[in-house]
């Protein structure tokens, strides 16, 4: 089966029947949490992890539903095992509702982004906007500031934003975590003002075994210069460098970013 059917609550459909009426004030108002996740051979990479900031997301924005984890691993594995795509990208839209027992459970297959191989050898460029999400540990469909933002980064063909705080300091990408980097030490935002993305988690483990420190540290753009570099993690990128932040470029990629993708081994 192709990428043109999905899941509702468990039903297999078209895709074109996933749909809401303009009608529905919860999708409206972006009351709701959502998920991607990379699907490899049928396999559903980090579901557990995945699910659980998930409804995590829930939570922290009240919202209530009577959905489990094994119900919704058992609606992922039902439809990723009908596709037959090697890789691709699984997007989870948990809608909210007035009633618990009427939140529904999209599972949208979306064709996986392939990162170019320039990614990794020179790096990214991005800009800086300025932005804060109103719950920074939540994964919600509130997502006008970082969908300008991100356009904002389109439109001046960087690959993605850093938001940056009423105080100046860098948070994370519109889809991504970051990192300042100086000799062996990962240098990130505390975990409270951002999203605990599930690539970083591994990241940062994997880091911790080949002998990085990491540590909790705010950062502003002016103050990468004195930074070995930085860098990206995310769901479909894996780990990529910074090549550089508006006017501002690293004069190459540090031998401690290299080692970082090495060992995790996504390219």
């Amino acid at each position: 089966m192709p990428l043109d059917h999905c899941s509702i609550n468990g039903k297999i459909v078209p895709i074109n029947q996933a749909v809401l009426p303009v009608t529905n004030i919860e999708f409206a108002y972006g009351f709701g949490a959502y998920e991607h996740l990379r699907v490899v051979k049928g396999g559903a990479q980090y579901c557990d992890e995945h699910l659980e900031r998930l409804f995590r997301s829930a939570r922290i924005i009240g919202l209530e539903h009577r959905l489990s984890t094994q119900q919704l691993t058992q609606w992922i594995d039902r439809l990723t095992s009908k596709i037959q795509e090697p890789a691709y990208n699984l997007k989870i839209l948990l809608v909210g509702a007035s009633e618990p027992k009427d939140a529904r459970c999209f599972f949208l297959p979306m064709a996986p982004l392939f990162p170019k191989k320039e990614w990794y050898t020179h790096g990214v460029s991005t800009t800086v906007v300025s932005f804060e999400r109103p719950f920074p540990q939540a994964k919600t469909l509130s997502m006008l500031g970082s969908y300008l933002a991100y356009r904002q980064a389109k439109q001046c063909g960087c690959y993605d934003a850093l938001a940056v705080d009423s105080k100046g300091f860098i948070r994370e990408g519109t889809r991504t975590n970051f990192f300042a980097v100086k000799g062996r030490t990962l240098c990130k935002p505390p975990s409270k003002l951002i999203l605990d993305g599930v690539t970083q988690r591994h990241v940062l483990a994997i880091a911790k075994r080949n002998g990085f420190k990491v540590v909790d540290r705010l950062v502003k753009p002016d103050a990468l210069k004195s930074y070995d570099g930085a860098l990206l993690t995310g769901t479909s990128i894996g780990v990529v460098p910074i090549r550089s932040v508006d006017t501002f470029t690293f004069q190459s990629i540090a031998d401690t970013i290299k080692e970082l993708m090495r060992v995790f081994g996504r390219n």
